[in-house]
């Protein structure tokens, strides 16, 4: 596994460097004092801790850069800045977590990150394969954000595009497998781009809204609870 910090703050990032170093000894991490620098490297890296507020170029910008090279970079804002949260899910970033960090809580979030980088992995080479009558096209499980259904066709929304297929959403239930919620008749959500949820909708990462019908709240809950618990 492979992480970046960009920070122009070098006292945060050796500590942030260290706490990683103790809970991934086996993680190779990179530090750079600005976002310019980062962006110039062209590097993938599998996480990226990222300061809001720098002198070159504010952390949004860099991360919606790097969201415009199309990497699934783990993206965790590390900042003392409480205003940008909503900029933050802008750039489908995975947490926000305010300076000075403890200790405790920073290990929490970067396990989690940990799973979804491994989850990531395995789900990258997994694709879907659809004909229609013009064309033929695969799509990357893990680059679906929700399922809609449309009569006789579903919508499949990603983060790049939509594409509409004749499809029914319990075949599509069964190919996307237990990482997807049927949350409501009409939608299936990827459980990996939950950003928050309430009775009547999930908010998604990217700021998109589905509907969660009300008898199914408490097993939506159930179920998100335990993938974060056992995503890997």
């Amino acid at each position: 596994m492979k992480a970046a910090i960009c920070d122009e703050d070098n006292e945060s990032s050796e500590l942030l460097c260290c706490l990683m170093r103790q809970q991934a000894p086996e993680c190779e991490v990179l530090c750079f004092g600005s976002g310019g620098e980062f962006l110039e490297s062209k590097e993938h890296f599998d996480i990226l801790l990222l300061d809001i507020q720098m002198e070159d170029m504010r952390g949004i910008e860099v991360a919606r850069a790097l969201r415009g090279r199309q990497e699934d970079t783990i993206l965790i804002f590390v900042t003392a800045l409480k205003d940008y949260v909503p900029e933050a899910f802008d750039v489908s970033a995975f947490h926000y977590l305010l300076k000075p960090v403890s200790k405790e809580k920073f290990c929490e979030v970067f396990e989690h990150a940990c799973r979804e980088v491994q989850r990531l992995t395995s789900q990258r080479e997994e694709q879907l394969f659809f004909r229609t009558k013009t064309k033929s096209f695969t799509i990357r499980k893990k680059d679906i954000l929700y399922v809609e259904s449309r009569k006789r066709k579903v919508d499949i929304h990603t983060f790049g595009e939509e594409y509409t297929v004749y499809a029914t959403m319990k075949s599509m239930e069964e190919q996307l497998g237990q990482e997807f919620y049927r949350c409501h008749r009409g939608y299936l959500v990827n459980l990996a781009y939950v950003a928050e949820y309430g009775e009547g909708e999930i908010r998604l990462r990217n700021g998109e809204r589905v509907y969660i019908a009300r008898e199914k709240y408490t097993d939506f809950v159930k179920s998100y609870t335990w993938y974060l618990e056992h995503s890997v």
